[in-house]
């Protein structure tokens, strides 16, 4: 496939960290200098992109010669020592306000890190700054731009990280999903993206509390997906009475599956001819190298199970909106034009709802998670698109979740390989696994990776 012609002056590039651990060892380089390295992107390309909504630039500089001399001493304190990080800004960092995409909280500080953070800085991590969100990481944009074509959206909610990312101002950052906020803008942004098993990564500290939600990564490289994912959860563990991420230290090794299903969403009945053109050839690629596939048009259970995701982000939606009623309901009440229309929106459809109504909104999600779990006995991880087409135009909508929010519905691991193209800009291809099989999940990415590397 041609590779793409960007509309800025300096194509994105991301910077990988992991890659420069023997420089850092040999004293080639250093966590300082590669920071340097961060902000002179940031000064290029934060004016076209507004990918941040607070930095920490003085605290960022301080942390990275922390780092620079544990490894001159050759003690560093995990892989990840002086990795320069964006934290999405619904996420609480003790050195910086954490506003939630809101003018209700602009200059907010919670005096406190949340446990991602604070698991990130004990690893050794260099918090730059906070990442720009959409309005309590829902629907309702903000300000910042895809990197790949300023007049298009990066995506949503982790819209600020996925951008951050995209052109190396740093080499991970962390993202929330309850619909498609990871996977989505890193397809988006041409970034790698993890989404975990729900519960598997600790929200303490962030106001992301709908029981769909799940913190995540995006980042330079898989192997930092994989390694900046489980740093923390070594160090906070998962959500409450959740056992957290499974897996080795390691990038789990690429592993060829016996066999692969192919989703097509809700997404691919308006999916644009480049994508459908660009899943086609992964497929080939698959097949190719001697893996079966499974399809709806073949298999009776996908069938099922393709026809059952179609209700994802209607019942999603009506269940984010009755667990979102609190804090919605006290927002209204402080200053109801500070919402969004969306958000306005959204707490009318939670007060008319029942608590029976959610309890049968429930049942229904856990059928259909019983039904899709069923499929991990035939398959060892399924593929499909981020997006029925690349970014669109206009910062005004975040684009089409039809892609993932199943992934969030079933509450199954996703990660997205930036290896696809749709009209010369960026498409991710999707895999996604079983509830706990996420490092399953990053073997069978890591082979279908390999596929775009001939």
């Amino acid at each position: 496939m041609s590779m793409p012609a960007v509309e800025t002056t300096e194509r994105p590039t991301r910077r990988p960290f992991l890659a420069a651990h023997k420089d850092f060892a040999s004293g080639a380089d250093t966590p300082r200098a590669f920071l340097e390295r961060c902000l002179a992107a940031l000064d290029r390309w934060e004016p076209k992109i507004d990918a941040f909504v607070n930095l920490n630039i003085a605290g960022a500089r301080e942390a990275a010669n922390r780092s620079t001399e544990r490894w001159r001493e050759g003690k560093p304190l995990s892989p990840i020592d002086g990795m320069p990080v964006g934290i999405k800004d619904i996420i609480e960092t003790i050195d910086m306000p954490t506003e939630q995409g809101s003018p209700l909280f602009a200059g907010l500080r919670g005096e406190r890190d949340a446990a991602t953070v604070q698991a990130l800085r004990e690893a050794g991590a260099v918090i730059l700054g906070k990442t720009v969100t959409t309005e309590f990481a829902a629907t309702f944009p903000r300000e910042t731009r895809n990197p790949w074509d300023v007049t298009r959206t990066p995506g949503g909610s982790s819209s600020g990280s996925a951008a951050a990312v995209a052109v190396g101002i740093v080499s991970a950052a962390l993202g929330t999903q309850v619909i498609g906020s990871i996977i989505r803008p890193a397809g988006y942004c041409g970034c790698y993206g993890f989404k975990p098993t729900v519960g598997a990564v600790n929200r303490g500290g962030s106001y992301d509390g709908l029981s769909q939600s799940a913190h995540g990564t995006i980042a330079a490289s898989l192997e930092e997906c994989w390694v900046v994912t489980w740093e923390i959860v070594q160090r906070a563990g998962g959500d409450a009475g959740h056992p957290g991420l499974y897996g080795p230290a390691k990038l789990p090794a690429a592993a060829k599956p016996r066999r692969l299903a192919f989703i097509e969403t809700a997404g691919w009945s308006t999916a644009s001819t480049g994508a459908r053109n660009a899943m086609d050839d992964a497929l080939a690629r698959i097949k190719a190298a001697g893996v079966e596939v499974l399809t709806r048009r073949t298999h009776k259970k996908l069938d099922a199970i393709e026809a059952d995701i179609l209700q994802a982000n209607q019942v999603s939606r009506a269940i984010n909106a009755w667990e979102g009623r609190w804090p919605l309901n006290t927002y209204a009440a402080r200053d109801a034009e500070k919402l969004s229309p969306p958000s306005r929106e959204r707490l009318a459809q939670a007060e008319a709802m029942t608590l029976e109504d959610f309890r049968t909104l429930l049942a229904t999600r856990n059928k259909s998670r019983a039904l899709h779990a069923e499929l991990a006995d035939e398959v060892d991880a399924c593929v499909s698109l981020t997006a029925p087409a690349a970014a669109p135009v206009g910062l005004d909508w975040t684009g089409d979740p039809a892609c993932t929010v199943h992934t969030s519905y079933l509450g199954i691991p996703s990660v997205t390989l930036p290896v696809m193209w749709d009209d010369g800009l960026p498409l991710g291809l999707q895999v996604t696994g079983f509830a706990h099989g996420d490092a399953a999940t990053f073997a069978a990415a890591g082979w279908v990776e390999t596929l775009f590397q001939k």
